[in-house]
């Protein structure tokens, strides 16, 4: 199949650390029920990641999302591309961070089958690429949990 014409994007994501993104945000969703992230900035050396949560996170949870996302890095996942419609999307995804002149065919990007988001990102071809993860500080204030974090290089 032909790749579709997707929007510009304007920026140049380190893929190792977009992916590892991926992972974070599904951990979070899956261990504390919550959205995924309400605000990143993702750089090759060290990133950070908001999450709208209620509490925050206890050092025991801190450990365990560390060692979530580092289970799933060693898993060795496929990341792959899917192109569908805005509307199947809209069966799917929440929307609301979708550009108002974004194509009509947008791309699903699936890390195996433990995450899968609409993204114009850079990413890795296998999770085996990320390095490891790690949570270097973190802070709650007013509801949001913010964690700063880094990728070990691969061993």
């Amino acid at each position: 199949m032909e790749q579709p014409i997707l929007n510009e994007h304007n920026k140049l994501e380190n893929p190792q650390m977009h992916s590892c993104e991926h992972l974070i945000n599904r951990t979070m969703v899956n261990l504390f029920g919550c959205g995924r992230a309400v605000s990143a900035h993702i750089e090759r050396k060290k990133s950070k990641l908001d999450f709208a949560l209620e509490t925050c996170p206890s050092e025991e949870q801190i450990k365990q999302i560390e060692d979530k996302v580092n289970e799933v890095i060693r898993l060795n996942l496929p990341v792959t591309m899917e192109f569908i419609t805005q509307e199947e999307a809209l069966q799917r995804f929440d929307m609301k961070r979708l550009p108002e002149n974004a194509s009509e065919i947008v791309r699903v990007v699936h890390i195996g089958d433990y995450d899968e988001c609409l993204c114009i990102g850079l990413h890795v071809d296998n999770t085996s690429e990320i390095g490891t993860f790690k949570i270097i500080s973190h802070d709650y204030k007013d509801g949001i949990f913010r964690m700063r974090f880094k990728l070990l290089p691969l061993e």
